[in-house]
């Protein structure tokens, strides 16, 4: 899976002096790892760049990460001023973040809120929920409602009270609607791009020096099964 966007086709949401918003694309990996692909940190510091002709190196902070196989909204910030401020209220949790899925099993119920309790495994990259807390888990919660009924799956929306590691594919999974495409987390067969269908679709948050409320939807993907639930 290839970093897919670049310089000239990245798709900016929102941006300002203090920050950027941007609509991730399967592949992208928003910070360097292991795998030595040019992160979206990257390609965005080298938008502005030249965007701007900005001499030297440019100042660009990574707030917050969505998972390889996602899409959608991902912000970052472009002074230290902002990051710090950032960075404080995605820690008090004063962003709101609405995420879409599509999985195959519809739940139970077609509204609920969800608690479980998230156990790490490094090795193998997951997070495994539990009914009940077990040693080094974390209480993980989120409100979900099926919003359509596609032909083969069900699209829902999801707030999350809390941000852990893989939470939303991990409790979904959970209550038997893996996310599609996620083979991780027990969806049967992979998407064609790699990918999985979550998209980050909605961020409200205050801006970090204008104090004015914003809130961003990041379009959905240009694939069939999404277009239909818009």
């Amino acid at each position: 899976m290839k970093t897919v966007s670049t310089k000239n086709n990245l798709q900016v949401l929102y941006e300002d002096n203090h920050i950027i918003v941007v609509n991730k694309r399967v592949g992208d990996i928003v910070q360097g790892d292991k795998t030595g692909d040019k992160p979206l940190s990257e390609v965005v510091k080298e938008y502005i760049k030249d965007k701007y002709q900005k001499p030297g190196e440019v100042f660009l902070g990574v707030v917050h990460r969505l998972d390889r196989p996602t899409t959608g909204i991902v912000l970052f910030a472009r002074t230290s001023k902002a990051l710090e401020r950032m960075n404080e209220m995605f820690k008090n949790r004063d962003t709101q973040k609405t995420y879409w899925a599509v999985v195959k099993n519809r739940p139970a119920k077609d509204a609920d809120t969800l608690v479980h309790f998230l156990k790490r495994n490094e090795k193998s990259n997951t997070s495994k929920a539990f009914a009940k807390e077990v040693p080094d888990s974390k209480k993980a919660s989120l409100d979900y409602k099926v919003i359509k009924e596609l032909n083969n799956y069900y699209a829902l929306e999801i707030n999350l009270h809390t941000g852990r590691h893989h939470q939303i594919r991990s409790q979904l999974s959970a209550i038997g609607s893996p996310i599609k495409g996620d083979l991780k987390y027990g969806f049967d067969r992979s998407n064609p791009d790699g990918g999985i269908h979550l998209h980050a679709r909605k961020l409200s948050f205050l801006h970090p020096v204008k104090k004015e409320p914003i809130e961003i939807v990041a379009p959905v993907p240009d694939d069939v099964i999404w277009k239909a639930v818009v």
